[in-house]
């Protein structure tokens, strides 16, 4: 629905590409969300008639936006977007497989410039242009959700590296031999822990091993999830607190691990698991400091998202095309 009505500058049209859902619109330079829509990502197993839907429900916004005239162009954020290529390769959790021309098909269909890149990162760009990390120069956006993603600036600059996969964070090994992680095939990695997925294993886990009494041993094991643990923690279920001390102890030691690396200004989180606040949080400060050697202690801030959760997606895809030369 229309929010702002459009100045005369050019705008910028901000595309999400999830798993499950997408979520698109349409937003101007200094990050008011004009237009904004969603649709489901699961509708079409091949690509060309996802992109065909996509263009039938954003024609109209464009239209009342002044047309595809004002449009500087389209950003796209996705699962495994390769920013060098334009293109999507072999990402798990998209019904389309193998490597797919996104960019090229989208730009074709639009009549636009298309500038691709994978969610975590277009989330690092929205962040510097419109959130916590204005005017920052180094800093890491990581995203606690279903998995971990993360986008790395350093110098002013997001790092790509060489083949445009940079920045797999939450892939890292904190664990060695540790748990396995069904979508890579390997062990012990962040996103094993401190996704929302790693909080349900490690409460289904917890509640195995632990004779600690808990109202999440009501829940059928397949009901259990992060939301749940959240809930029993804020009323005083040590259980479900021993949980978030714990996935705030991993958390914190791969972020000092990370400052180590880039040595940011701030790491800035975003996402679902954010919402647990000083549950988990605090943990991982602790943890982070603990793990630091004393050149980095006291020195990075861990900050929370200032963007709408609901906006973030579009603002940070949508971030990408004001880099169009």
């Amino acid at each position: 629905m229309p929010r702002t009505k459009p100045s005369l500058e050019q705008l910028a049209i901000g595309i999400d590409i999830g798993g499950t859902g997408t979520k698109f619109g349409i937003v101007d330079r200094v990050g008011n969300l004009l237009f904004s829509s969603e649709m489901s990502t699961r509708n079409h197993s091949e690509v060309e008639g996802f992109i065909d839907e996509l263009h039938a429900n954003l024609s109209p916004f464009i239209e009342q936006a002044g047309g595809v005239g004002r449009m500087k162009g389209i950003g796209l954020g996705a699962p495994n977007g390769n920013y060098y290529s334009g293109t999507i390769e072999y990402a798990p959790n998209l019904p389309w497989k193998g490597i797919i021309p996104l960019a090229k098909l989208v730009e074709n269909k639009f009549k636009l410039p298309v500038v691709l890149t994978n969610d975590a990162n277009a989330a690092a760009l929205g962040e510097m242009m419109y959130g916590a990390a204005q005017g920052m120069n180094d800093f890491i956006m990581i995203t606690l959700g279903t998995g971990v993603g993360s986008g790395i600036v350093a110098n002013g600059k997001l790092i790509y590296g060489h083949d445009g996969f940079a920045g797999e964070l939450g892939h890292t090994i904190i664990i060695p031999g540790g748990r396995f992680h069904q979508g890579t095939g390997k062990k012990g990695s962040l996103e094993s822990y401190a996704s929302a997925t790693g909080v349900r294993l490690t409460t289904l886990e917890l509640l195995a091993k632990s004779k600690t009494p808990s109202s999440l041993r009501d829940i059928p094991a397949d009901q259990v999830d992060s939301k749940k643990v959240y809930d029993a923690a804020m009323e005083g279920d040590d259980l479900a607190k021993e949980i978030f001390e714990y996935t705030g102890k991993i958390l914190g030691m791969a972020l000092a691990n990370f400052v180590m690396f880039s040595s940011p200004e701030a790491i800035i989180l975003f996402g679902g698991l954010t919402k647990a606040g000083d549950l988990l949080l605090k943990p991982t400060r602790e943890h982070m400091e603990d793990n630091l050697i004393q050149v980095f202690q006291n020195k990075v801030k861990i900050l929370v998202s200032h963007l709408k959760e609901s906006d973030a997606a579009i603002l940070g895809a949508s971030a990408l095309v004001w880099e169009i030369k």
